[in-house]
């Protein structure tokens, strides 16, 4: 059983003998007294593509499904089909971009510590490790600050997803973005 406190994105829950991914989570701690937390979530059906909202009451447990985790590699993408290879048995699949979703914004060549979430041997989809490195692709040119504010600005990495960094990164350094929320968590040297 999983409880409500332990719900975050990509985790995976099982309702009405259905596997569901959660896309989202919001807690609401309730004005009036007495009341108790309240967690909703945004989740998604890997099977038939359907989304839905649905709202627990903080303490609620739901089933977990019989999902498998096999670690898996990034091959390459093939117009609208991404390979991957299990670590293990090195049988290969593909995912559609569709599928993937979000994770599309993180997937680069040699990543590593990936896992396939696989029910039944039908494989519902990946899941990310909580950290990627990826490089700055297109940004305007570094600003010197004064002081400790919290200036930030826009930054295109490699996969075409857009984060905030501090200014005083340029075009061409490697970032850590943290794949859960796609925050900036800090700069990498090589």
């Amino acid at each position: 059983m999983i409880s409500t406190s332990d719900f975050e994105k990509g985790l995976w829950i099982s309702l009405d003998d259905e596997p569901w991914q959660i896309v989202s989570v919001v807690r609401q701690n309730p004005t009036a007294r007495g009341a108790s937390l309240i967690v909703k979530v945004k989740l998604k059906n890997p099977r038939t593509g359907f989304t839905q909202d649905k709202s627990f009451r903080g303490g609620d447990k739901v089933e977990a499904p019989g999902v498998d985790e096999r670690a898996v590699s990034y091959l390459y993408a093939e117009g609208d089909k991404l390979h991957f290879m299990d670590a293990v048995s090195y049988e290969q699949f593909f995912l559609t971009k569709e599928d993937l979703g979000d994770a599309l914004d993180y997937l680069i060549d040699d990543l590593e510590g990936l896992t396939a979430l696989k029910l039944d041997e039908e494989v519902l989809g990946i899941r990310l490790p909580n950290h990627v490195d990826l490089v700055v692709k297109d940004t305007t040119p570094p600003i010197k600050t004064s002081g400790s504010g919290s200036t930030t600005k826009p930054a295109t990495t490699e996969t075409g997803l857009v984060v905030q960094v501090p200014p005083y990164l340029e075009i061409g350094e490697k970032i850590r973005v943290d794949t859960r929320d796609g925050q900036f968590v800090k700069r990498v040297k090589d």
